[in-house]
């Protein structure tokens, strides 16, 4: 049976995660397609750039990382004690960085006065965001649905641009997080991408 992506997150046995998203049809993330005779590379600065904006917002980390011809590996690390020690105007801003508002909470903000049902409601909308901020499905969300639009765009088609839902995997102890960053580090190595592991992986986007 298949388990509800929730159930595969539990933060009290660890903050560290492994997530693949392979790309469908022939689309390419980077490297030569034979068939168009296009080069994709460019699409790798995509996904870092996007990286680097969601590691800004959320509170979820890079740890390693490594982007194939048609797929990619992102390993995170969720800090939910860091977001909830967030105030509620850098939850809000934090938010509205990549989201629209919400009516009530602008009015909030504005300082205009609400009735006690109204900043009821107001608090429960930062608690969503800020639940949000560190909830790894929002975080893949945000990263593959900018990337498809992206590609949709540059392609001059629609549907779908990712196999599925990314597939995630719990790393519960430091032996298993060292084994996966180094397969993570050496998968372009082993595809003959490149020739050494970068240096920057894990400096890069953090």
């Amino acid at each position: 049976m298949t388990l509800a992506r929730r159930a595969l997150v539990s933060l009290e046995s660890t903050p560290y995660y492994h997530c693949v998203s392979r790309c469908v049809r022939r689309a390419f993330l980077c490297g030569d397609d034979s068939y168009s005779q296009q080069n994709f590379d460019h699409r790798r600065q995509w996904i870092l750039d996007r990286m680097k904006q969601l590691t800004d917002v959320f509170s979820i980390g890079i740890a390693s990382y490594a982007i194939m011809s048609n797929h990619y590996h992102v390993i995170v690390r969720i800090d939910r004690d860091q977001v909830l020690q967030w105030s509620d105007d850098e939850v809000i801003e934090r938010w509205l960085s990549l989201f629209a508002g919400n009516v009530i909470v602008n009015r909030w903000r504005s300082g205009e006065r609400l009735s006690k049902a109204e900043e009821s409601v107001v608090k429960k909308v930062i608690s969503t965001w800020r639940q949000r901020l560190y909830d790894l499905g929002w975080f893949m969300r945000c990263l593959n649905e900018h990337v498809a639009r992206l590609a949709n765009q540059e392609d001059g088609c629609k549907g779908r641009f990712w196999e599925g839902r990314y597939k995630s995997q719990a790393l519960l102890d430091e032996k298993a997080l060292l084994t996966c960053m180094s397969y993570v580090d050496l998968n372009p190595i082993r595809a003959n991408c490149i020739f050494r592991p970068n240096v920057n992986t894990h400096s890069g986007v953090t």
